[in-house]
């Protein structure tokens, strides 16, 4: 990685691997919006071209391996990183390629989300990727962002309701992942609940009323760069979740009667921006 003196300044700067969403509203255009929206500086290593809009995915078309590998070295040879969200990774190459590159260049404060399904229902990960996924990425990751949807995909089972929060992130640390925020958005109920699991910590309940809106596309997207860019200025863990908790909120809630596209729309990434931070040399 690039290294900084203690004098020298520089944005905070947040690089997003992850899946091009072409109509705009989550993969790596959600997270550049995010982050930009943050005050943060965003990079993106891209896995896969999607050609998809608010109603769903119409095609997928992945990116070779070894170039996914050359626009990550290409970026952290260069500018560096403050941390990390991992998104879309279809295939196991391109998981492996993940993998090597985190140890490669000592990667901090990484976000992983398993994305696994669109909000349309589409599936943007093929059968054999996940296996691979836990095997390869849960021990380097700071912390992984699955709803519930994912973690009943990476678990085999079914998730009993918010009772069943805290036994579902249990099992995920015990897959291997450090730190767990299993998100409880698609359980009915006029509260949304989330599950922040740290080992050795009591878990953090995050609650909030449900905001009545058909635009959540991307919603996981933005959540998980959210939390990349609140560790890239600094924040520890728990507090970078309560952040990018509030900005996602805030989101949803100032674009849920704005009209995009015919299905579900986009948030409201540009609600509250602040201006680009400056960081001085490197933690």
């Amino acid at each position: 990685m690039t290294n900084l003196t203690t004098n020298e300044k520089h944005y905070p700067r947040v690089l997003s691997i992850a899946g091009s969403d072409s109509g705009g509203g989550a993969g790596i255009q959600a997270d550049l919006k995010t982050f930009s929206a943050l005050g943060c500086y965003g990079m993106t290593a891209i896995t896969a071209l999607t050609a998809q809009n608010t109603q769903g995915v119409r095609g997928i078309h992945g990116v070779p391996p070894e170039f996914l590998a050359a626009q990550i070295d290409a970026v952290i040879e260069d500018i560096g990183a403050d941390a990390v969200k991992i998104g879309m990774l279809h295939a196991p190459g391109i998981v492996r390629v993940v993998a090597q590159a985190i140890r490669k260049h000592k990667l901090k404060h990484v976000v992983l989300d398993p994305v696994m399904v669109a909000t349309s229902g589409d599936r943007l990960i093929a059968e054999e990727t996940v296996a691979v996924l836990v095997q390869e990425l849960f021990p380097l990751a700071t912390v992984i962002t699955p709803n519930l949807d994912e973690a009943e995909l990476l678990l085999g089972h079914k998730i009993a309701g918010i009772a069943g929060l805290e036994p579902a992130a249990k099992e995920l640390l015990a897959l291997g992942a450090p730190n767990v925020l299993l998100k409880g958005g698609h359980l009915q109920g006029d509260e949304v609940v989330d599950l922040l699991l740290q080992p050795g910590r009591e878990p953090v309940r995050l609650s909030s009323p449900r905001i009545a809106s058909q635009n959540v596309h991307g919603t996981g997207c933005t959540l998980s760069s959210a939390i990349a860019a609140q560790l890239a200025l600094g924040h520890p863990l728990e507090e970078a979740v309560r952040l990018a908790r509030a900005y996602i909120l805030g989101a949803i809630a100032a674009g849920a009667d704005v009209r995009t596209g015919q299905g579900h729309g986009p948030l409201n990434h540009g609600h509250a921006p602040v201006a680009m931070r400056v960081l001085a040399g490197t933690r």
